[in-house]
């Protein structure tokens, strides 16, 4: 196949353009809004539907995740050598592309529950199947977001002349925003999505969530083909990153074969590797080593940072979403750090820095990197003190041998309740109910009931660790109810009904049948959004009809049916059993406004400082060095999470912050003995060297011949 980038530039110059630039990067650039928007969407729903679905608890749920970020980022290596030795750019991406577009479809199906739901209560029964579709899944997602990471950008860089830097340089700022556009849209919408009802039974609609990024993902293939007459296809020209890598271990072998005290000491190690490869190329690989081990310390910061997607989220469901009439889901909480990030890179860049360079402070690239990394600690410090006003709130759960009781008084008159094991008594007015009582399970054989001195000892059966309602009517009509003993998950309200009225037919909440009712009889639990919904009932041949009360956030309530419809008193009593979730999602806002500041001066100027550190065809060397940072920084996480005994949350988050802490001193030290240099002048110098070399050649009557490069006695 011809080489078009070997065209002549007139030829070249013609390509289709559109005020100055080439059509073809309109393809580029909806590819990639596309492409994003497919991989955080997918991403944003991911640990709620490991935790929700597959039922995995939240340590797993956020060691899985991390486990597949970690193999996203660890892939464009691969990618890379496939595009640069094998297939070139534009096939790789087509290729990988279509994986991309499998695994997105493979993750859809395998969130459909109706595959292996055989009760009908819309959750699936065979996990393993679910679970190994999920990882099939997953794993091709990984390979192909993964593997054309690194060719996009610069697929999109090959379609300008060599004239045209100014607007290639303006191309990778739209290609930027257009990263963050999908990125802003899809984590707004896939969680909204996530919320649909799937079938006849309420449930949170993982297929339609990942089945829109799957779609999405299919147009950028399709958008990118589309544009395929008209891009200036490469061929592939050799990886410098395996170049490298080769380098660097024949230079290790080479040390470890010449080991022995007989053999002159180098000045640095790659200097063994003389024997085979040119002066020059390992020159550049030294500048690079002193980058890279600059990297050393940088995954702590990644295992902070990717943590928005995992244990904040996690955090979130815990919380009220309610910003004054729009409700915000524990996913979309993620959308503050791109609106952040597109509000203070313009801030930073614009007033930040300029204010810093006049008061004459030196805030050199290696400085800033170190406060963005304590930032990033200060905002998991954030994390931890929301973290502890958020377990303030939540119940109290029995633990070991206890057992917890509440009495309800549903009837007319005002009951006086005494347990065995307690000296104290109860009194509790109509349609009120005590707090719940914790007590040994074992030690509690019985309750007393008293109304209008009329008393009944009723048996109690507790077993430990359960929750338990004793329902009473009167001295001759009561019921003992178990209730949930756990928070309700993704923030929905668990609701059952009971009733005090002989009978009542067709109760139904928000169009779900709950079914008939007798006296005292109780439905199981079901689960519900948030906001009002409307109860239905039958009672005495009349339809009852009305709506019920405005549900929080991770609520737990018995409704009990106490009136028939022609009464002029009030027909429904809500019993609470658990709380709404009363600390506010706002909270999380200062530590995600934290670790976006410490991403704007790390993340960019960690860029910046390594560009400019390298030189120019070491470059990808260095991208794919930073993209390992955040794989090992996945790593560290998920590590953590199946390692770690820590048991509170809010521990968790100050262990990560000193972590990193301590290594943002690590790294303020390494950087202060780093000694910034100039490629250029390097590159200048080096050629000046070889020309001062080649004169002497010439004196000396040598010109022409091969110049040794290895010592003699080697």
């Amino acid at each position: 196949m011809k080489d078009e980038n070997k065209a002549p530039k007139e030829q070249r110059s013609s390509t289709p353009n559109i005020f100055g630039y080439p059509i073809s990067i309109c393809f580029i650039v909806v590819n990639e809004f596309c492409e994003r928007f497919s991989y955080y969407g997918m991403r944003a729903v991911l640990v709620l539907y490991f935790r929700y679905f597959l039922r995995w608890d939240e340590d797993l749920a956020t060691a899985i995740y991390h486990g597949f970020v970690a193999l996203c980022f660890l892939m464009p290596i691969f990618g890379a050598i496939i595009a640069d030795s094998w297939l070139g750019k534009f096939k790789t991406i087509i290729y990988l592309s279509i994986v991309y577009t499998i695994g997105q479809v493979v993750i859809a199906i395998s969130s459909i529950a109706d595959l292996t739901d055989t009760t009908g209560d819309g959750q699936p029964d065979n996990l393993s199947l679910h679970i190994g579709l999920s990882m099939l899944g997953l794993l091709l997602i990984a390979l192909g977001t993964g593997g054309i990471k690194p060719c996009v950008s610069a697929f999109g860089g090959d379609q300008f002349d060599d004239d045209q830097e100014k607007q290639r340089s303006k191309f990778f700022s739209i290609f930027y925003l257009s990263i963050n556009a999908g990125s802003l849209i899809s984590t707004v919408v896939t969680p909204i999505l996530r919320e649909q009802r799937c079938g006849s039974v309420p449930q949170a609609c993982y297929p339609l969530a990942f089945g829109v990024p799957g779609a999405l993902m299919a147009v950028a293939l399709i958008v990118f083909i589309g544009g395929s007459p008209l891009y200036k296809k490469s061929s592939p020209q050799g990886n410098i990153v395996l170049k490298v890598c080769k380098c660097i271990a024949f230079a290790i072998k080479n040390r470890f074969k010449h080991r022995s005290n007989q053999y002159p000491k180098r000045d640095h190690f790659m200097d063994w590797a003389s024997d085979k490869y040119d002066e020059h190329l390992i020159a550049q690989i030294k500048m690079v080593l002193k980058v890279l081990f600059l990297y050393i310390p940088l995954p702590m910061f990644w295992a902070l940072f990717d943590q928005q997607g995992s244990r904040w989220t996690l955090q979130a469901v815990t919380m009220n979403g309610n910003f004054g009439g729009i409700d915000i889901q524990p996913d979309q909480m993620q959308t503050v750090n791109p609106i952040l990030i597109l509000i203070l890179v313009p801030v930073v860049d614009t007033i930040v820095y300029p204010l810093i360079a006049k008061c004459k402070l030196n805030f050199t690239p290696l400085r800033r990197m170190t406060v963005g990394m304590f930032l990033a600690a200060m905002a998991f410090v954030a994390a931890a003190l929301v973290q502890v006003q958020i377990d303030k709130t939540l119940p109290k759960f029995p633990v070991g041998d206890q057992s917890q009781i509440k009495i309800v008084n549903v009837g007319k008159t005002t009951a006086n309740v005494s347990l065995d094991y307690l000296s104290k008594s109860y009194l509790v007015e109509p349609s009120q109910a005590t707090d719940y009582i914790t007590v040994p399970a074992a030690d509690v054989k019985r309750v007393t009931v008293y109304f209008n001195n009329k008393g009944t000892n009723i048996t109690t059966k507790l077993v430990n660790k359960t929750r338990n309602t004793l329902l009473v009517l009167d001295s001759s009509n009561y019921d003992w109810l178990e209730d949930t003993n756990s928070k309700p998950e993704e923030g929905k309200n668990a609701i059952r009904f009971t009733t005090t009225l002989p009978h009542v037919e067709n109760v139904t909440m928000g169009g779900v049948d709950f079914g008939n009712l007798n006296q005292l009889s109780v439905t199981n639990y079901t689960f519900f959004t948030k906001g009002k919904k409307t109860i239905t009932f039958m009672s005495d041949g009349k339809k009852c009809s009305e709506t019920s009360k405005d549900f929080g956030y991770g609520s737990s309530f018995t409704i009990v049916i106490d009136q028939a419809c022609s009464s002029t008193d009030p027909k429904l009593n809500y019993v609470e059993e658990i709380e709404a979730n009363s600390v506010h999602m706002a909270l999380q806002i200062p530590q995600y406004l934290l670790i976006t500041s410490g991403e704007v001066v790390f993340s960019v100027t960690g860029l910046e400082f390594s560009y400019s550190q390298a030189p120019p065809n070491m470059k990808s060397v260095l991208q794919a060095g930073w993209l390992l940072t955040n794989a090992f920084g996945n790593i560290i996480v998920l590590i953590v999470a199946e390692a770690s005994t820590i048991q509170e949350q809010w521990a968790e988050y100050i262990l990560f912050a000193a972590l990193l802490v301590t290594v943002c001193v690590i790294f303020g030290i390494m950087a202060r003995f780093y000694t910034y240099v100039d490629p250029k002048e390097v590159e200048a110098e080096f050629e000046e060297k070889e020309r001062s070399k080649n004169k002497e050649r010439e004196l000396n009557g040598v010109i022409g011949t091969s110049y040794p490069t290895a010592q003699s006695e080697l």
